[in-house]
């Protein structure tokens, strides 16, 4: 009987290993028959006799686990943080390319604007041989520069003009969600060119108030933008910053809508031809193709809200005029013009010259800036 017990207990040590890590319990048996098997502690229910594993089975598991998850957490804040200093990258590129855009673009045909302004803001009848003789007497009389003044008080406004039309441009693009495609319909374009417009214009239209004043008026009235405002708050009332307003906000919805639609609709037009001619990733349009682009839109939106720039321009300057109380709303200024001027001469007056400068301003603009953007953007 000893030896049946020693060769029992020699098999259940050599169980003992597998026993463990199964977590069965197995004793001797009771009986005194030597041939009576092993059985389970009576002690052990079946559930039992597979417990749950301990915490040291997994626990390298775990930790790997965790890791990777931690891992995923941090990529995630990290695209996160990326993807917000990319929108405030770009929205700062868009700033600094349309502040330069539109420094450059008024800066060339700055002479043509205040020659424009000079016709549009007097009863004077225009012509191209006095558009001619007033930069002549202005050169002669005044010097070169004085075909830029007024170009101080131009860049004091269209710098944060410019900067805020094309950012606002790009995010009313975004919230539009238009892209490159043609497959927009054309009206959402107008629509986020009208939207860029009405922002910038309401947010710096004193600046375009002051820039008009200097344009008219003789060197000693205003020497200075500050002097501009400063005497109009005194004499006038802080409101007279805001006289005309309205007929530019009307004006402008038509102005940028056509502008920013056109061009932008070119651009697809021009990305969708070089997909049917090549399967190859389009070219993106030459400096010249963007400024003939430009020049289009220009030529068109300037066109489509001349007669309101007139009301402005006279609403702006009525004061300094004498005609504060004929000049007073939209509708009084639109009337006294045409009764006085009539139409092509009055309401148009002008426009030739603005298809002159339109043109280059607005196409030289729209080039500049997405030139400066897509450089920018390459290395930021």
């Amino acid at each position: 009987m000893s030896q049946g017990l020693e060769s029992s207990g020699s098999v259940i040590s050599d169980l003992t290993p597998n026993a463990q890590q199964s977590q069965v319990s197995f004793v001797a048996p009771v009986s005194s028959s030597p041939n009576t098997p092993a059985r389970c502690s009576s002690s052990s229910s079946p559930d039992s006799w597979i417990s749950e594993p301990s915490a040291s089975s997994y626990s390298h598991e775990d930790e790997g686990i965790v890791t990777v998850l931690q891992s995923n957490e941090e990529k995630d804040k990290n695209h996160a943080v990326q993807q917000q200093e990319r929108r405030g990258t770009s929205v700062l590129v868009s700033l600094f390319s349309g502040a330069m855009a539109g420094a450059v673009a008024k800066s060339i045909i700055a002479p043509l604007d205040r020659t424009k302004i000079s016709f549009q803001t007097t009863n004077k009848r225009y012509s191209n041989k006095e558009a001619w003789l007033f930069l002549s007497n202005c050169y002669k009389n005044e010097g070169f520069l004085s075909l830029w003044r007024g170009n101080s008080a131009t860049m004091a406004r269209i710098i944060p003009y410019a900067a805020i039309q094309f950012t606002a441009h790009e995010q009313w693009k975004k919230v539009l969600g238009l892209n490159e495609s043609t497959e927009h319909p054309t009206y959402k374009r107008f629509v986020a060119g009208s939207l860029a417009g009405v922002t910038s214009q309401f947010l710096t239209y004193p600046l375009d108030l002051a820039r008009a004043r200097m344009a008219v008026t003789s060197p000693d009235t205003y020497r200075t933008i500050s002097q501009v405002f400063i005497k109009i708050v005194k004499s006038d009332g802080f409101f007279t910053l805001y006289r005309g307003l309205t007929p530019t906000m009307v004006g402008v919805i038509p102005y940028a809508g056509t502008s920013f639609g056109i061009y932008e609709t070119l651009k697809a037009h021009h990305r969708s031809n070089q997909l049917k001619i090549s399967s190859e990733p389009p070219v993106e349009p030459s400096s010249l193709e963007r400024m003939l682009f430009g020049a289009t839109a220009g030529l068109f939106g300037q066109s489509s809200s001349y007669p309101l720039d007139i009301v402005r321009r006279r609403m702006q300057t009525a004061t300094l005029t004498g005609n504060s109380s004929a000049y007073s709303t939209i509708f009084s200024t639109i009337t006294k013009v045409y009764r006085e001027e009539g139409i092509v001469h009055g309401l148009y007056k002008g426009l030739s010259l603005n298809w002159l400068k339109g043109p280059i301003s607005v196409g030289t603009s729209f080039a500049v800036f997405d030139y400066l953007k897509n450089m920018l953007d390459r290395r930021f």
